[in-house]
């Protein structure tokens, strides 16, 4: 058996909770998801502004903190940029033997392969000049590859979530590129642990009122076996709860087809999956079932569409509601006025006593947009009565980040592993 705990659920998680992992219990691997869709295009934004950016740059402060555990870690923190991150880690902890899995980067393929939106249809063509990032999803048998090597820590681009988890798996176990159900079994224990205490009752609707000290709650550990069966637990005395309830709400989050659950290495079954409360904090996983990989990747393509921006105000008593929706129809009578128009525009108005007005546009250019958060302010003044709640001062533009997904062959991304001396 290898335990294996998973203390990053997405970049700016709790930067205390693989420490505690790491410190309150025996663990074998730490795994760290720091990965979401959009994360790539901000990274990429961070490299082009300083070449030396470009990864989760908390990753090797909270290596610095754990380097004399023992305990081997895999993380996705290099972002789009795992050889600076590699080394920022080698320049603070000298004595760690770091690997870095590289290939997922596949912004010198763009114009290869056509790159058809999963949604739409259309060909990456339309937006090409608008590309931020592209980076097609690896799996676990080239982590493995790195862990083989001998690595301390193991740094990641884009790969599947559950990737992290059915790595270590692959490493201690063998398991081979065929073993369909048993690497099925990786990516469902990965699957579940991938957003941190999202399982152990962090975002749990299940009796959420009775879920003990949230303040110290206990990150996910898989305590995995070589036959495929684990158990989802967690350190004892933290806090949090394991239960059916728990461990289903994440088995089901993010998923399509429940039957068919794609990723580089297997597709996997969810529906034959069996779930047993084992005791306390203990439920334990079996029966996952498998099907042979899929020919393609998928591909995480982010690219710029336009600008936004979102300012708030809120009303007080009396007639709260109704100076908010005067305020709102202030604010498009004089952009109308302007001349401005928008691709889009939200007004929402929450609360009745007291209520809050939010607006928002969305244009291709980023004129209109930014004319307009100088619009909303001035209701403070000119406005319904009684407006407060505007601490940031005026709305500000920000650029529109839209994601393009897209499959790719399987060949067309060759991976490489790089140990750092």
């Amino acid at each position: 058996m290898i335990r294996i705990g998973c203390g990053q659920g997405f970049w700016g998680d709790s930067f205390e909770a693989p420490v505690r992992l790491v410190e309150d219990g025996p663990l074998d691997y730490l795994v760290l998801d720091y990965l979401a869709e959009v994360t790539m295009s901000i990274l990429q934004k961070q490299k082009k502004e300083n070449p030396a950016f470009g990864y989760a740059r908390d990753f090797p402060q909270l290596i610095e903190r754990i380097q004399h555990s023992k305990v081997r870690v895999i993380a996705n923190a290099g972002g789009v940029n795992p050889t600076a991150c590699a080394l920022e880690i080698k320049r603070r902890c000298p004595q760690l033997k770091v690997a870095i899995v590289h290939g997922d980067d596949i912004m010198d393929q763009l114009d290869q392969h056509p790159l058809l939106n999963i949604d739409s249809g259309e060909p990456l063509s339309t937006v090409r000049d608008q590309v931020l990032s592209a980076n097609a999803y690896i799996g676990a048998f080239p982590i493995a590859e790195a862990l083989a090597s001998g690595a301390d820590v193991v740094v990641t681009g884009r790969c599947s979530d559950a990737a992290l988890v059915l790595a270590p798996m692959l490493h201690a176990f063998h398991w081979s590129e065929s073993d369909w159900d048993l690497l099925a079994a990786g990516i469902v224990a990965g699957h579940i642990v991938e957003c941190g205490a999202q399982c152990t009752g962090g975002n749990c609707l299940a009796d959420w009122e009775s879920i003990p000290d949230l303040a110290n709650i206990g990150y996910p550990i898989v305590e995995a076996h070589e036959d495929g069966t684990c158990v989802i637990t967690k350190h004892a005395g933290s806090g949090g709860r394991v239960s059916l309830a728990s461990v289903k709400e994440q088995l089901v989050y993010e998923v399509g087809d429940p039957r068919a659950y794609y990723t580089p290495d297997v597709i996997a079954d969810f529906t034959s999956v069996q779930l047993e409360q084992e005791g306390v904090d203990r439920v334990r996983v079996s029966n996952a079932k498998g099907l042979p990989r899929p020919e393609q990747l998928k591909a995480s393509i982010s690219y710029h569409w336009g600008y936004k921006a979102v300012g708030t105000l809120v009303y007080g008593p009396p007639k709260a509601r109704a100076k908010a929706f005067r305020g709102a129809a202030i604010v498009d009578e004089r952009c109308a006025g302007l001349g401005l128009h928008f691709d889009q525009r939200v007004t929402e108005v929450f609360g009745d006593d007291w209520a809050m007005l939010r607006m928002a546009v969305r244009a291709r250019d980023r004129a209109p947009v930014e004319r307009w958060t100088r619009e909303m302010i001035p209701l403070v003044l000119n406005g319904p009565p009684g407006a407060t709640g505007y601490g940031e001062g005026r709305p500000k533009a920000h650029q529109v980040v839209a994601y393009w997904p897209a499959l790719l062959p399987r060949e067309a991304v060759v991976t490489r592993i790089e140990v750092l001396p």
